[in-house]
């Protein structure tokens, strides 16, 4: 029978998961108002948009290079140590735009906030509660944290927005710095280093791991289709304002817009872990990509107004981080709880991939177009894609864990 060698008074699930959303909620929150500062700092620092966009890419593919790495530090080391990392170097990032007077310090800016958002995002906390959740309560758990990101996002667009119509936008980052710093406060809470199994069987080392995750073709069939999430959700999180401010709408329609994203973000992630608690994952996912077409769809056929912008936004908010319960349960259903945070940076990895393109290609097809319509065909093809590519998944344990005993 498998013991653990652990504290003798670990941290009560709950607690852990709280902490581990509410890092989420200020990480994620922050780095999605970065869209409210695509304007200002655009004409701040004159030309078209690309440069701008070219920041936020470099922070997303940043993001998405040191997933793997500060994954495998939190499974090996501890949480605690990647999220204060992250509450730095957000900080840092954030401190450098509010600075930024040349393209070259907007860029070291992206690089800073990339390395913040790899340390207190989503993708950095997961395995802290994998781990201290039990393997059927695990889509649920992880769906606590997506919750905790879309409440970070309701709330801090409106503080944003609030904070640079009475400040200024410069001034407005300096109290957003402030804001990312509270960050280390929480880093406790989901520290400590991992506990380690006591079994006959020798744990799996890093590199077994890696190889296990890169033979098996499922995993790779979750790479793919996360790409395309990563895709679709900086290019509207990034470039909706702008979208609003062309069609001649009040920049309040973009706040809003984003606003609800965040509002259905609750209610979607929440419905996927409980999805993923009874249904099929794979399906959940294609169910979600499907869906995010038609919403697509939507801003190339119907009437631009307040309303087509809020309602298209409310609906992909119910698919935003939806897709992330189930894509990190996929991951340890596969391989496991031990090597998960690094397993799913590497999956996070292809997301950010398709994070750099989609707000990179938005701005460079938007400065030589002076229109979006060819990236809401390409959100649309991708979407269909992503779908097809879910659909062939085999959601099983990999052979090692079928002869293991249970983590």
């Amino acid at each position: 029978m498998q013991s653990l060698n652990q504290p003798s008074a670990p941290t009560p699930l709950w607690v852990i998961t709280l902490a581990a959303a509410t890092i989420a909620a200020i990480g994620m929150g922050l780095r999605q108002t970065l869209g409210l500062y695509f304007v200002p700092v655009s004409e701040s620092l004159g030309g078209g948009r690309e440069s701008f966009a070219l920041a936020i890419a470099i922070a997303n593919l940043v993001w998405g290079i040191s997933a793997p790495f500060t994954g495998a530090v939190s499974d090996r080391y501890g949480t605690g140590i990647v999220v204060a990392f992250g509450a730095v170097t957000t900080t840092i990032g954030l401190l450098l735009l509010y600075a930024a007077e040349s393209e070259m310090v907007l860029f070291l800016s992206g690089i800073f906030m990339g390395f913040g958002i790899a340390g207190a995002g989503v993708n950095a906390v997961v395995g802290a509660v994998g781990r201290a959740a039990a393997p059927e309560e695990r889509s649920a758990a992880i769906a606590s944290i997506g919750m905790g990101a879309g409440i970070g996002i309701l709330v801090a667009l409106p503080y944003a927005h609030l904070l640079m119509a009475g400040l200024g936008w410069q001034t407005s980052l300096l109290v957003l710095a402030a804001t990312a710093s509270l960050i280390l406060l929480l880093a406790w809470p989901v520290s400590g280093r991992p506990a380690t199994a006591v079994s006959a069987v020798p744990p799996q080392s890093l590199k077994a791991a890696l190889g296990e995750a890169f033979r098996h073709p499922s995993f790779w069939l979750l790479n793919a289709g996360f790409f395309v999430c990563g895709f679709h959700v900086i290019f509207y999180g990034t470039h909706l304002p702008a979208y609003v401010a062309d069609q001649g709408l009040s920049a309040e329609v973009g706040v809003w817009g984003l606003m609800v994203v965040g509002l259905g973000n609750l209610i979607g992630t929440y419905m996927a872990g409980q999805w993923g608690r009874h249904y099929s994952k794979r399906i959940g996912l294609s169910l979600i990509y499907i869906a995010r077409t038609f919403v697509f769809l939507g801003f190339l056929f119907l009437p631009v107004s307040p309303t087509m912008v809020i309602g298209l936004s409310a609906i992909l908010g119910l698919l935003w981080l939806s897709t992330v319960p189930l894509t990190t349960s996929l991951v340890a259903t596969f391989f496991g709880a031990k090597w998960m945070t690094m397993l799913y940076g590497i999956v996070f990895f292809s997301h950010q991939l398709g994070s750099f393109l989609g707000v990179w290609l938005g701005g460079a097809i938007y400065d030589r177009l002076q229109s979006y319509d060819a990236m809401w065909w390409i959100c649309v093809g991708l979407g269909l894609i992503a779908a097809l590519l879910h659909w062939p998944i085999e959601e099983r344990p990999v052979a090692r864990l079928r002869t293991e005993p249970a983590e």
